[in-house]
Parts: structure tokens; sequence; C-alpha cells
């Protein structure tokens, strides 16, 4: 028991998806039937997300004293997201062109037809600038809550501390029960995370179980392109960033260790937003940083799923037997920029916009036919690459503001 004690939480995850992927080899139908634990997790993790967002957000804003030094912050965080995320853009766009995937893999337009692509929903054009502002305000919070709206729920919180800051003593009260709710929720996702290893090992025993190994060696081209892009992505483009940024690396990958593999095994951008919040806090970043950056990332700093879009989407006219030229990528490319915007922290959300855009271009749907085969192995790959991004992110404000991230305090494990 003693022994058992000594294994730290992370620790535990690993196990549980070691154990997940060889239940789902072994036993498949057994670990079909886990899917409720998977969801159950799930949910908790949800649970958590929209009380911790508002009470973190408020608190951090009113408490930074200055609505300025938040609109600073803002606009900084922004132009960092623009220019990673568009780096990502490029490196998947290259990566497909180099390998090119997609050649001489043409499937027939029957075998694409599949109720799979079918029910997967259309957007029939690319949003507008107009409708993506006004998506971005909510009518209501408690719908934005409810809804899963993080964009919308950051607006509103941004307003809401500021005008608390405005109105000094009289928002006491409310500024002081935002930060208890705030520990009350951190506690409240130490609980959730106990059972972490259990909805972490059902996830991957289901997505084994019902595709079998055989989905890792499916379009394994493909699968292997993305990966390398996304591994090169990290390493030299985040990993750049860590150097001219001088943030303490070690302790870094401490912080996101946890988040990421949250990500990686679930992949739920959301899942593993409450425990990125608090290591990112204890790692040195300010609360009002963390509390603001690292959900606006999840609508503006999606790097894995913009590297994953443009690959993607070339990959789809590959497949169709289309030659694109530069001028029609680089279209494409600035079509998802707009697009890729706001996507949902959940499974398979981005296929909705990689849809929506191969229907933009008149590009035919064989190549979403055959990602979905490995989709959800490229949605762990893109989702845990967004977490990092974003927990990156917060650590790169802190040290535009002037933070010195050398000399927080160590991290522990939970």
């Amino acid at each position: 028991m003693g022994l058992l004690g000594k294994i730290s939480g992370t620790a535990w995850i690993f196990i549980a998806m070691v154990f997940g992927v060889a239940l789902g080899v072994f036993a498949p139908d057994v670990a079909k039937e886990l899917t409720p634990a998977s969801n159950i997790f799930l949910k908790l993790i949800k649970s958590i997300i929209a009380p911790l967002l508002f009470a973190t957000l408020v608190y951090g804003i009113a408490a930074s004293g200055n609505v300025k030094t938040m609109g600073r912050v803002g606009g900084k965080a922004i132009l960092y997201f623009e220019i990673v995320t568009t780096v990502a853009l490029f490196l998947g766009l290259g990566a497909v062109n180099l390998i090119r995937p997609g050649a001489g893999q043409h499937v027939e337009p029957a075998a694409a037809t599949s109720t799979a692509v079918t029910s997967i929903p259309k957007l029939k054009e690319p949003p507008t600038v107009g409708e993506i502002l006004e998506h971005t305000f909510p009518a209501s919070v408690i719908d934005a809550m409810a809804k899963g709206e993080v964009l919308q729920l950051v607006v509103f919180c941004f307003i809401f501390g500021a005008a608390c800051t405005a109105i000094g003593d009289k928002a006491k009260p409310i500024v002081e029960w935002c930060e208890s709710l705030a520990e009350v929720m951190f506690q409240y996702t130490r609980y959730v995370m106990m059972l972490a290893p259990i909805g972490v090992g059902a996830a991957i025993a289901v997505t084994v179980g019902a595709k079998g190994l055989g989905v890792l060696f499916t379009l394994g081209k493909l699968l292997l392109t993305m990966y390398a892009a996304l591994i090169i992505f990290v390493v030299f483009v985040l990993g750049a960033v860590i150097v001219i940024c001088r943030i303490p690396l070690g302790r870094f990958i401490q912080a996101v260790k946890e988040p990421w593999l949250i990500a990686f095994s679930t992949a739920s951008s959301e899942a593993a937003l409450p425990k990125a919040l608090e290591n990112m806090e204890k790692f040195g970043v300010p609360k009002h940083i963390v509390s603001f950056v690292l959900p606006t990332g999840y609508s503006f700093n999606l790097d894995g799923t913009t590297l994953y879009l443009s690959g993607a989407s070339v990959f789809c006219a590959q497949v169709a037997g289309i030659e694109l030229t530069w001028s029609q990528q680089l279209l494409m490319m600035l079509t998802l920029m707009l697009t890729s915007k706001g996507v949902a922290g959940v499974p398979r959300a981005s296929l909705v916009i990689l849809s929506g855009t191969v229907a933009t271009f008149h590009i035919p749907a064989d190549g979403i036919a055959m990602i979905l085969g490995i989709d959800a192995i490229l949605d762990m790959a893109r989702t845990s690459v967004n977490v990092l991004g974003n927990c990156l992110a917060t650590a790169v404000v802190a040290r535009w503001e002037g933070v010195d991230l050398s000399k927080a305090p160590e991290l522990t494990e939970s």
C-alpha cells in the first residue's frame, strides 16, 4: 500500500492508458462497454468549467485592480496567438505538400458516401467576421455556461470583472466570494481528478476496442505526416518560444504533463482545462493572466487543430485527384484562419470545420471518409498540442509582463 501511495497522479494516468490499450486489444467487447465510465468522467470535468472560469476570471481581473492592465494582457495574448497559429497553418501546409500522403490514395465515391460522412454537420459557407463577432457576445451568461461557450463566458467575465474594479470597495464581497468559489472549485477538481485514471483508461479502451489496433496502421502515411508535423511544431516552434522567452523548461514540463496526458487520452481540451488552470498558476503565472489567457486561447490559439486542418484539407484534394495551386491553398489557409477560431474543445469538433472547408472549395468528401478511420488517433495528438500551446501562451504573456517565472515555487504532484 505504501508503494502504491508513492505513485503520482500522472503515473497512474499513464498506467491506465497502457491498461486501456491492452484491454481494447485483448477484450474489445469488454472495452466497448466502458463508454459510460469515460462519459461520466468527461461530464464531471465539464461541470467544473463554467463556475471555475467565472470565479478565476472575475477574481483575477478585479484583483489586478486595473482594467488597462487586462486590456494590455489581452492585446499581447491575441498578437501571440495569431503569430503562432499562422506558423502552425503553414507548417501543416508544407508537410502535406512535401509528403503528399493523399497522392495515389483515391477511393471510389461510393466508398466515401458512408453514413459516417453524411452524419457530420456541414458548414454551408464560412462564417463572416461579423457573424463571429456577434457570436462572441452572450445574450445570457447562463445560456453560455449551459452550452459551454467559453469565449462568450470570457467576454462576460471580463466586463463583469472590469465593473467590479470600477466600483471599488462596494464590489469587495463579490470579489471575495469569487476567490472562495475558485478555491472550492480547485478542490472539487482534485476530487474529480482522483477518477482520472479510470476515465482516461476507459476512453483509450473504448477507442482501441471499437477500432482495433488496425486503426493505427490504416492510412499510416497521413498519420505519420500529421504526427511528424505536430512534433516538429512542438520541438522547434514552441521550443524556440521557450528559449526566447526564457521559460524554465523542466518546471514547465512538470506543470503541463498531466493536462497534456488528459487531453491526449480523452481528445478533449475541456477535460484538461481545470488542471491546466491550476498547474499554470502553481507554475508562477499570475492568476489574472492564467484565468484570461488560457480560456481565451481555447478559441484563438488552437495550434494543433489549425496545423491538422491545413494538412487534412489539402489531403482531401490530393485524394480527389485535385491539384490546388499555391494561391488556392493560401486562400484556403485564410478561410481556415477564420473558421478555426472558436472550435469547441470537444472530440471531433474539427471535422465540422474540415467538412465545411472542403465543401466551400468544391472538393469531394472522399478524403474525409478515409480520415474518419484514424480521426480518433489524430484528434488525440492535435488536442494535446492545443493544450500544450495554450499553457505556454500563459507563460509567454507572463514573461512579456515582466514576471520572473524562475522564482516560482515548485509544483507538487497531486
